[in-house]
């Protein structure tokens, strides 16, 4: 077991800024070394641990997921699906207990049980005397919440930095205040601007109302009608005549002029309504008050597919040709940008940054303290200022002295990318090429053409569920997305897999030939989905039972019986999964047979 306390250090250093401003005064802190989230690929699956500068693990990989350590020095961790928050020497300053814990803005953050939100201080400590239906982010000293009313609908209203309910809940919705005022609907067709103590400053009878942005606000006459832009007294600035209309960004507007819900028509506008870019685009995003990516549709045809990226600034002068498929906001004069085959920095000429890390694949490069973070083909790595690769993500994980698990990469076409396991250290070596081959088969690595835009996209990755004696239970999952759908479409499958013999073992095999499984675990799931609350999602009258080659995994106690989204279940619910234990199984298990010996000795 990993001691995560091993190793830390801090003190006091000068880094050129002894304090912060915070809350209205100037605060002394103590320096500590930046520290990054970095997970570690293990017999245990996925953990994440913080890396300092010289890409060692400063708070070692012990949870299930860890986040970024935010200005106040905490961070969100989970722990067994539940999440805490830490300190910079990986104490908990909150024990993981809810099922998350948003961003701290203001000095709060909402938490969720299950019971509902509530918000919290920087210690940890409740500040709502009762959980609510909603609790959004701290802005200008208020926070959004909702209950729900006698009628089953969601009312909204405001509560302190203290927690307490500045505003009670009367909004059918409501946005985040902003220089002291905030916009609300009190009814259908009426909209008000309010103060922080819910006095009405200025009422709209209008469909919608938009939040205030430089003054103005996006509203809609109609229900479906298109949208303009009022100001605060209400007074109608641009008639309306848009399809989207986003907020105003220094004086410019990114609009959207098509009737045809399946094709757009983006473009650039200024308060008065005039064109700075034609909108003759398939999309348009803001990436700094005076630079913006302009897109084309990849395939005219189908333009929900995508767009590929021009650097343009704000009057709409081409700093670039369109050669980007992802570009992100500007920060410290720098924008991350891919162009299907590697991911790089952008200065604000729109000309790649060469002596920065450019890196294979498609993804994300953002400044994290003193070190790069590349996000690129779903794997983490880090970089100096100088672009000297720091610390990457592990290909090979060591299973024993004898087996390990390397990490082979697929990645064909710029939307399809697997990942997929590989097993190294088998005796018999033409068992381990079977076992790789069928591993590679259930991963989806196939042959897809490298230069022909597909109509979906696909990603595979695996973990280590399991590793005991000679028995690797491998999790393999996809995740494919069809352009334009709602949601993708996610797989997953356990190889239960004996490194001595190769075989991948089906669920007949761990009981005694000619015993009733099905019967016997389609009776005791039945009876969990009946009596167990946390199955209260499945389906009514769904459940028929299991089928004889049901999908399923083991541990050393347990055997997991799992179906795929939809089976029995809404999508939402992903794979639901019931455990059952060995001491319930005593009377079929094959305790003799190859499967129960290649990760147990004897009986149970």
């Amino acid at each position: 077991m990993w001691d995560q306390h091993q190793g830390m250090s801090m003190g006091w250093i000068d880094p050129g800024q002894t304090g912060w401003y915070r809350y209205g005064q100037w605060q002394q802190v103590q320096y500590q070394p930046a520290l990054y989230p970095a997970p570690a690929r293990t017999t245990r699956g996925t953990l994440w641990g913080y890396i300092d500068d010289a890409g060692r693990f400063a708070i070692l990989p012990v949870y299930q997921y860890a986040e970024d350590f935010q200005q106040n020095g905490l961070a969100v961790v989970q722990v067994h699906n539940h999440s805490g928050l830490i300190n910079r020497v990986g104490q908990y300053v909150l024990p993981p207990q809810y099922n998350s814990i948003s961003p701290f803005s203001e000095g709060r953050s909402a938490v969720i049980d299950d019971r509902g939100f509530w918000l919290i201080d920087e210690s940890g400590k409740r500040l709502t005397a009762k959980p609510y239906q909603y609790i959004g982010s701290m802005t200008d000293g208020r926070a959004l919440f909702a209950i729900t009313n006698a009628q089953n609908q969601y009312v909204y209203g405001y509560v302190d930095r203290d927690g307490r309910e500045a505003i009670a809940a009367q909004y059918l919705t409501g946005n985040d205040f902003h220089s002291g005022k905030a916009v609300v609907q009190i009814k259908a067709g009426e909209f008000a601007l309010i103060g922080k103590n819910g006095e009405r400053l200025q009422t709209y009878p209008y469909a919608f109302v938009g939040p205030q942005s430089e003054g103005l606000m996006t509203f809609r006459e109609t229900e479906n009608g298109p949208f303009g832009y009022i100001d605060e007294q209400g007074k109608v600035e641009l008639a309306p005549q848009f399809s989207t209309a986003l907020p105003f960004e220094a004086g410019r507007a990114v609009v959207n002029t098509s009737t045809d819900p399946l094709t757009n028509k983006y473009g650039l506008i200024t308060r008065q309504g005039t064109f700075v870019i034609k909108p003759e685009y398939n999309d348009i995003q803001m990436l700094a008050p005076d630079r913006l990516a302009v897109g084309r549709a990849v395939d005219k045809a189908k333009p929900y597919i995508g767009s590929i990226y021009a650097i343009v600034d704000q009057n709409g002068r081409f700093l670039t040709d369109f050669r980007y498929n992802q570009v992100l906001p500007y920060a410290n004069g720098l924008a991350s940008a891919s162009d299907g085959r590697h991911t790089f920095f952008l200065d604000r000429n729109g000309r790649i940054v060469q002596n920065l890390p450019i890196v294979p694949g498609n993804g994300s490069l953002t400044w994290e303290g003193n070190l790069i973070k590349a996000n690129v083909n779903q794997r983490i790595s880090y970089y100096d200022r100088q672009g000297r690769l720091v610390w990457q993500e592990n290909s090979v994980i060591p299973l024993s002295n004898q087996y390990l698990v390397r990490q082979e990469t697929y990645a064909p076409n710029k939307d399809y990318l697997v990942y997929y396991p590989q097993i190294a250290g088998m005796a018999d070596p033409t068992a381990q090429q079977r076992l790789n081959r069928q591993l590679k088969e259930l991963s989806q690595v196939k042959p897809i053409k490298p230069d022909v835009q597909l109509d979906y996209s696909y990603t595979g990755d695996f973990a280590v569920e399991f590793f005991r004696k000679q028995l690797v239970v491998l999790e393999l999952d996809g995740y494919q997305y069809y352009f334009g759908a709602a949601h993708g479409i996610p797989t997953r499958i356990y190889a239960n897999a004996d490194l001595k013999t190769g075989k991948i073992y089906a669920l007949k095999d761990l009981f005694k030939p000619g015993s009733n499984y099905v019967k016997v675990l389609s009776d005791i799931i039945g009876n969990q989905i009946k009596t167990d609350p946390q199955y209260s999602y499945v389906f009514p009258d769904a459940y028929k039972g299991i089928a004889a080659d049901q999908p399923f995994y083991v541990n050393e106690e347990k055997l997991f019986i799992y179906f795929n989204p939809y089976d029995i279940a809404p999508y939402a619910a992903g794979f639901p999964t019931f455990a059952i234990p060995y001491s319930q199984l005593l009377d079929i298990i094959d305790f003799g047979g190859a499967f129960w010996q290649s990760f147990h000795y004897g009986a149970a």
